[in-house]
């Protein structure tokens, strides 16, 4: 477990267990290991470790993320999503970086961020026919 645990902070770590099932929306300002079941909205400012036997079904938001369970809806990481070999995700993807591994599968529109800004994802404005 611990090396599944790896770049998560000491003291401020929320664990869902397997076996504990959730229903409603979740958020946390501490990073979260999370190997349950969800049905609802998980939105952290923290990293959040979705495990093997963990499975969520609404939005995730959170700042970096490694999924070797499941998830069934919209993903948003503002840093580094990780999907590992074990990972299934049915729905869209918007991160800044994505990392895959061999096995992993993945069903839906991936947008990468980078470091551009919002408004340079606009379509250009035409200019006037002379």
């Amino acid at each position: 477990m611990a090396k599944n645990m790896e770049g998560i902070s000491g003291p401020k770590l929320n664990i869902i267990v397997s076996g504990t099932n959730i229903k409603g929306d979740i958020k946390s300002d501490s990073d979260i290991r999370f190997d349950g079941g969800l049905v609802g909205n998980l939105n952290t400012s923290g990293k959040l470790v979705i495990g093997q036997t963990g499975h969520v079904n609404g939005e995730v938001i959170c700042k970096n993320c490694e999924v070797e369970g499941k998830v069934e809806g919209k993903l948003s990481v503002s840093e580094l999503l990780t999907l590992k070999a074990t990972s299934v995700i049915t729905g869209d993807i918007i991160a800044k970086r994505l990392a895959i591994e061999p096995g992993a599968k993945f069903t839906g529109n991936c947008q990468m961020t980078g470091n551009a800004s919002q408004s340079e994802f606009k379509k250009p404005e035409e200019k006037p026919a002379k």
